[in-house]
């Protein structure tokens, strides 16, 4: 029997051995993590990687991504530390779900030190941005025929949720969708919702199912909010002493 979790360390090592980099953390960041996979999904790794601290010392500009395979089955890719610090600096919400991922590949004791002084850089606005706007790009892409995947129902839902969420209770969203949609699902949605991810949860993700008019008609209503009506001031933290330090740190000891 095929061991895929087995199979993703392995593709790590490799990782380390042939570009000569550290991992510091390799997590989930799909669907599987968010706990709403379909038989055929795919397992989509993403990973932290630091050179030695003489790669930093050239001139030259350098290759701050890995991207290490793409099939049916996985997709591995990965940033660079300096990029992945940069990222945090503007308040990339996927960084920040990488660091509340439920599926951990790889962890380091490095990671885990810094892991508290990173979230003081998750920004609430930027985050919420972010959300609303993938949400509605999969409305507008994958939800307007009759007959739709229901997989794209997840991918405008969740992110809808993880804005309430952050309306609501001010801090990073929960990576899972079960629990994003016990605090933050209104009541009359949770049996359409229930019934969506138990087709969803026995079919091929490419299946097409009849629009649900009234998770349909929740998403649309959502985007509207956070797109229009919703406001809220800059809270992106400006400080870039404490990624410095943490840069500095992570390269001198590698």
């Amino acid at each position: 029997m095929r061991n895929i979790r087995e199979e993703i360390e392995n593709e790590l090592k490799k990782i380390e051995e042939t570009e000569h980099v550290k991992i510091l953390l390799a997590v989930e960041s799909g669907s599987r993590c968010w706990g709403v996979e379909s038989p055929d999904s795919d397992y989509d790794v993403r990973f932290v990687y630091v050179h030695d601290k003489n790669y930093y010392l050239q001139l030259q500009e350098h290759k701050d991504i890995i991207e290490w395979q793409l099939d049916e089955v996985l997709d591995i890719n990965g940033w660079d530390l300096d990029k992945t610090l940069r990222q945090i600096h503007k308040g990339n919400a996927a960084v920040f779900e990488w660091l509340n991922s439920s599926i951990v590949y790889k962890n380091t004791k490095e990671w885990e030190e810094i892991v508290p002084l990173l979230k003081s850089y998750f920004s609430k606005k930027v985050a919420i941005h972010h959300y609303n706007g993938t949400a509605k790009s999969t409305f507008l892409k994958y939800l307007q025929e009759s007959d739709v995947r229901y997989k794209k129902y997840i991918y405008a839902l969740r992110p809808l949720l993880a804005c309430t969420y952050i309306e609501n209770y001010q801090q990073i969203p929960p990576v899972l969708f079960r629990e994003l949609t016990e605090k933050c699902l209104p009541e009359e949605l949770e049996e359409p919702v229930r019934k969506m991810l138990e087709i969803k949860a026995q079919t091929d993700e490419k299946v097409l199912n009849p629009q649900i008019p009234e998770i349909i008609h929740y998403i649309e209503e959502r985007i509207q909010y956070y797109e229009s009506e919703f406001k809220m001031e800059d809270d992106r933290n400006p400080d870039w002493e404490v990624l410095n330090q943490i840069f500095l740190k992570l390269i001198c000891n590698n």
